[in-house]
């Protein structure tokens, strides 16, 4: 298979990301002009959420098989003696994908461990603060870094269709680079919505009880 043609997709997604930076602007100017944006974050906020809550119900699945697959290792290895790679690669790709997917909607219901002492100390105002220069200050940066770095060697195990190193692994190592990527992007777009959110309620658009539209339901259905 040609590789210019995964260098080229690449290439694409590159400038599309690029073409959509501006979006991340979006909670600096809900601050500055908060009407303006308004209607516009919400929507938005409510479609990224669905966006992760889809993402979590695909980890809450891999989840149950990697419960399964390494409940089927067990048995195998302990009592018949037996192990095979590709079954063992199965269990670390679920494990992957099931933490890789579910990161954004943690993130979306708070469920990240936070090590910061100072946050608890702030009132409403200091709290939402700190969400948006967390975002922009760490979360943003570590993201856009990861897909910077990631993007030569997916594009090359794409191009290569690659698979275990091993003669009787799993043939889909491409794919299972391809959750880091994903992973950053799922992560970013969720932080963009918690930074809208953060905006919204520094200006009253959006109450500290108040759930974004249609957040609770994407939660329950994911």
């Amino acid at each position: 298979m040609d590789p210019q043609v995964f260098l080229t997709l690449g290439t694409a997604l590159k400038w599309a990301g690029i073409a959509l930076l501006p979006l991340f602007a979006l909670p600096l100017i809900v601050l500055a002009v908060p009407r303006l944006a308004d209607g516009l974050t919400k929507r938005l906020i409510a479609v990224i959420d669905r966006i992760s809550g889809g993402a979590l119900g695909v980890a809450m699945v891999c989840g149950i098989v990697l419960i399964f697959l390494q409940l089927i290792v067990v048995l195998l290895r302990y009592a018949f003696g037996l192990s095979f790679t590709w079954l063992n690669e199965a269990v670390t790709y679920a494990f992957a994908a099931m933490f890789m997917l579910g990161a954004a909607a943690a993130l979306r219901d708070g469920a990240h461990v936070r090590v910061d002492i100072l946050r608890p100390r702030f009132g409403e105002t200091g709290r939402n603060w700190i969400e948006l220069s967390g975002a922009y200050l760490l979360l943003f940066p570590i993201c856009v870094r990861i897909l910077m770095t990631s993007e030569a060697g997916l594009a090359r195990s794409w191009s290569l269709l690659e698979g275990s190193r091993e003669s009787d692994g799993l043939p889909i190592l491409y794919l299972f680079k391809t959750l880091v990527p994903v992973f950053a992007v799922l992560l970013m777009a969720q932080g963009l919505s918690e930074s809208l959110k953060a905006a919204l309620r520094l200006t009253g658009a959006l109450l500290p009880a108040e759930p974004a539209p249609e957040t609770e339901a994407s939660g329950h259905g994911a």
